[in-house]
């Protein structure tokens, strides 16, 4: 049996591993999709898929990835993707109480509009390593079939989800929001989306919640 030690080791650099993978996964989705967001999108599903199913770092638990077929990803809507100024908005601290973090600090850069949806609001995180994080949490949150009832990710730049920039534009494609790893096993800790990240409109694009 490996001591202690030596687990530690290889959980941290499994989970390095899976950090390099997801910025490598969204390099690409963001050089294809200059051109063929269905295609970004169609890479991003395939590779998501191959971290979740595979990857010693996975949220699933080994018996899950054993019968692990996919995730449960609508196909792609063009209209869900948008393009958008980041709005100036008053600052907002927000600080988040993990079990395994301690407290994790954001403060409330801008607003973002998505013409028909509503806004959401925009974190920098205030902690080593800095970035944009952008939760959604829609109608169809813990409905049936619906979405994640704690809200998915569409950014969270530290990490790697980065769907870049067009211009002064942030690109915001609601096509490519995922659940967070809490979605799948309560051990982990994650920011959910408050008020200022909720809409009341149904978003059937991008993960569903998992079974």
């Amino acid at each position: 049996m490996p001591s202690a030690e030596v687990s530690a080791a290889t959980e941290a650099l499994d989970v390095v591993d899976w950090r390099r993978e997801v910025a490598a996964t969204y390099a690409d989705v963001r050089r294809l999709a200059a051109d063929d967001p269905a295609a970004a999108h169609a890479e991003w599903v395939r590779r998501r898929d191959a971290l979740l199913g595979h990857h010693p770092a996975s949220p699933l638990s080994p018996a899950e990835r054993a019968g692990f077929v996919g995730l449960d990803v609508a196909g792609y809507d063009p209209a869900y993707r948008f393009e958008t100024v980041l709005e100036p908005a008053t600052s907002e601290r927000l600080e988040v109480p993990t079990g395994t973090d301690g407290v994790v600090p954001y403060e409330r850069i801008g607003t973002v509009r998505l013409d028909g949806l509503g806004s959401l609001a925009v974190w920098a995180l205030r902690s080593y390593g800095g970035g944009l994080f952008l939760p959604v949490k829609d109608a169809l949150a813990g409905t049936a079939g619906g979405t994640y009832g704690g809200g998915r990710y569409v950014l969270d730049t530290v990490k790697g989800a980065d769907l870049g920039s067009a211009g002064a534009r942030l690109v915001v494609d609601l096509n490519f929001a995922y659940n967070p790893s809490c979605a799948y096993d309560d051990r982990w800790a994650c920011p959910l989306a408050t008020s200022a990240n909720t809409l009341d409109a149904p978003v059937p694009v991008g993960e569903r919640a998992w079974a």
